[in-house]
């Protein structure tokens, strides 16, 4: 059902046909009764690289030419007394692990956010809002695919197996951090879980997940990679780069775009003015589905679909997903400035969570005592782990001169040993009980 509304270049087998209907489409209107001249002339060659026809009616092309791409939902806005169709069916004990996954990464969210405010973090991103798209495409993958995430894709790892007490030791960067403290707070990675660890420069991911790609096409392995990021990385040059080179290169690539209509401050309506991300995927040769990211049965079989075409025909797939980004950008950031508390509250009538909870309660899988249980279990054990990981010990110093060069080079090795100086000289000036004792770095 949902490959048929994937949006391609050519919807009709005889590709010359279909663009002589879109053309006279196109230049059929009350204020000109030009004929199209030169249609498909066989004398003429073709131009290289463009299915094309000819014209003697100069119009120039905009958006309004066309009509704005779709938005795919199973789930509407009322949630009241819905049934899925019988190809969409999914076993019960998934629905409630979706369900599950969102609250958990909900609570989770609302716990280190007032952590940081409270000065025991430095830093948080919430994920408030955007937990359909999260949770319900990561549900439709398998561990066999690689993930290339931005910053807020907490639900994507969460879903994968990724451990509460992980996550919290990350964020206070605690010596059983896999990052060993070097990377900022919610910026997680998983070499077990395929999950490459987030970076902070905007989009450098996007090209990154096409080489990914790219090798899992030469080695024909059964998997794809996915790539997250939201509109406004969309405006960067290296997502022209990555779109270009998994369309040329027929990369076996999922992009998928949150757009949740800000980026940072600015809002989407600044940083273009087409027919949103969905629009520039056919002009790239990439076949391309808008959905509803605040339905995430939508966005699970749009994964899914997705997945199943990338994998079957060696080629990429974006899928453009609409929400609203109801907490602040960050810590760092004080969303009141920009927008309207009256636009917050708005969408938060509309969010994943109630919609989905409706849904589940409307087909008897769920009722309020069991949510109540449930947000009062999930509660207390990331309150458990977050004591846990706050307890724990800083990673040694000298883990700031590890993990650049595999055998430490003679320079770092002076540093190193500087600072050692330097620090039993003047311990008694440092909190070094609260870092883990020392172990063998002296390796040259």
């Amino acid at each position: 059902m949902i490959e048929k509304i994937f949006f391609k270049r050519k919807y009709l087998k005889n590709g010359n046909r279909y663009l002589l209907q879109q053309v006279q489409k196109f230049y059929s209107n009350k204020t000109t009764n030009t004929k199209i001249v030169n249609i498909m002339n066989e004398k003429d060659p073709s131009f290289l690289g463009i299915q094309t026809i000819f014209t003697n009616e100069l119009k120039f092309v905009n958006k309004e030419c066309y009509d704005t791409l779709p938005t795919f939902r199973i789930l509407n806005s009322l949630h009241k007394h819905f049934q899925l169709p019988k190809d969409l069916k999914l076993d019960e004990q998934i629905l409630i692990k979706i369900y599950h996954k969102m609250i958990t990464l909900n609570i989770m969210d609302k716990i280190l956010y007032e952590s940081q405010r409270q000065g025991r973090i430095s830093f948080y991103m919430t994920n408030t809002g955007e937990e359909g798209i999260q949770i319900g495409s990561a549900a439709a993958l398998t561990l066999e695919d690689i993930i290339y995430a931005q910053y807020r894709e907490t639900g994507v790892l969460l879903w994968r197996g990724h451990s509460i007490i992980d996550f919290m030791n990350q964020c206070y960067g605690n010596h059983k951090d896999a990052s060993k403290g070097k990377q900022m707070p919610v910026h997680y990675g998983s070499k077990k879980l395929n999950f490459v660890t987030i970076s902070s420069p905007l989009t450098t991911q996007l090209p990154q997940a096409v080489g990914t790609a790219y090798a899992f096409k030469r080695s024909q392995k059964n998997a794809c990679t996915i790539c997250y990021f939201g509109e406004g990385a969309a405006s960067e040059g290296d997502a022209h780069a990555a779109f270009n080179f998994a369309a040329t290169l027929e990369c076996p690539i999922i992009f998928i775009c949150r757009n949740n209509g800000y980026a940072i401050s600015t809002p989407s309506q600044e940083q273009f003015k087409g027919d949103g991300i969905a629009a520039r995927g056919p002009a790239y040769g990439i076949s391309t589905i808008r959905v509803d990211g605040n339905d995430v049965l939508a966005m699970y079989y749009a994964t899914k679909t997705a997945r199943e075409l990338c994998i079957k025909n060696g080629k990429p797939y974006l899928i453009e997903a609409m929400t609203y980004r109801i907490g602040h950008h960050s810590t760092s950031d004080d969303s009141t400035v920009y927008r309207s508390t009256d636009e917050i509250d708005h969408w938060n009538c509309y969010t994943p969570i109630l919609r989905y909870r409706n849904y589940l309660e409307s087909i008897g899988l769920w009722n309020k005592e069991q949510d109540r249980e449930l947000n009062k279990s999930i509660k207390n054990s990331i309150l458990l782990a977050f004591a846990e990981a706050e307890k724990e010990l800083k990673p040694c110093w000298k883990e700031l001169f590890t993990d650049v060069y595999h055998t430490m080079p003679n320079h770092i090795w002076k540093q190193m040993h500087s600072m050692e100086k330097h620090i039993n000289e003047f311990h008694k000036y440092y909190p070094l009980h609260l870092f883990k004792q020392s172990n063998n770095h002296n390796n040259k």
